[in-house]
């Protein structure tokens, strides 16, 4: 995997007349093991309160990186796409914090619909990821690390993609996500 050191555009965004610092960083991935190990490293800088948020066509890799996430992390069970039970809990083995998994697919509303999944309870505790989770969840909380899957689409089985990393809020500020 190779980390393009190039700006993230739009390097703050408006929130109430205010500034979010974003923070961020381009990656190549060539394969799912790669996408797995890709979740391996991130989870290494992932706390209790994170909320990773995935965007990406069907077959992209999410749950791949989530699967790597679940392994770094230390939790409990296959991590496996929790499309048609919406969210799936992996408890620490470890003594670290939880992974919440959820796919937001099949929601059609914003956080109106995923408060009944009781994300903003589990937030604070664990590390939450959602799948599909572009204007349903951004708003618990202002600090979110959002990941891009781009894929070759098309008649082909190629497994490259490029992963854009962008961290919003104060909790990424600071955070060389280019290291990845």
């Amino acid at each position: 995997m190779e980390a393009a050191h190039q700006p993230v555009p739009g390097a703050t965004q408006p929130l109430s007349g205010a500034t979010r610092p974003v923070s961020g960083a381009t990656l190549s991935v060539e394969s799912p093991q790669q996408m797995q190990e890709l979740g391996r490293r991130l989870a290494k800088i992932l706390r209790p309160g994170d909320l990773v948020m995935l965007t990406g066509e069907l077959g992209a890799g999410k749950t791949t990186l989530t699967r790597g996430l679940g392994e770094g992390l230390g939790v409990r069970g296959a991590v496996t796409s929790p499309t048609f039970v919406i969210a799936r809990v992996h408890p620490s083995l470890v003594g670290g914090p939880a992974l919440v998994h959820v796919d937001a697919y099949r929601l059609g509303g914003g956080l109106d619909e995923m408060e009944d999944l009781d994300l903003d309870v589990s937030l604070p505790e664990s590390v939450v990821v959602v799948e599909w989770g572009d204007g349903k969840v951004e708003e618990l909380t202002d600090d979110r690390l959002h990941l891009l899957i781009h894929r070759v689409t098309g008649d082909t089985d190629d497994d490259r993609r490029t992963v854009v990393l962008r961290g919003i809020g104060a909790r990424w500020a600071e955070d060389d996500l280019a290291r990845l």
